[in-house]
């Protein structure tokens, strides 16, 4: 980046960002596995990350048609809110205020992932 390019300027603590994907494109927070082995030893930083090819995070918004109607807009990104899903860890755009959220395609999410407890999987 050059250094006169437009810094970002910090919002108040009242302000409020809200980023609402266009195109085929899903919001997704990366869920941070926990950083402890089965046995309880604890993983320094980036050391499972290192081996994982993929991420896992949960779909926070999607790109939604714009209502021309008083109906409420429509999901066109296909990938349900909420859904928890994996994709390339290199894949999306980072959020520049928040490392926790990227901007994806949805050609670049591998899968949706159900999860269900013992009871429900027998």
């Amino acid at each position: 980046m050059a250094d006169d390019a437009p810094k970002l300027k910090p919002t108040g603590p009242r302000a409020h960002r809200l980023i609402l994907p266009l195109g085929f494109r899903v919001l997704v927070k990366v869920l941070r596995e926990d950083n402890r082995t089965d046995t309880g030893l604890y993983l320094p930083e980036g050391a499972k990350e290192r081996h994982n090819e993929a991420l896992y995070g949960e779909v926070i918004e999607v790109a939604r048609n714009k209502p021309t109607t008083e109906e409420p807009a429509e999901n066109v990104s296909g990938v349900p809110n909420g859904s928890r899903v994996l994709f390339r860890k290199d894949a999306g755009v980072r959020v520049p205020w928040d490392d926790s959220l990227r901007l994806l395609d949805v050609k670049d999410i591998l899968a949706t992932v159900e999860e269900h407890t013992d009871d429900e999987a027998h």
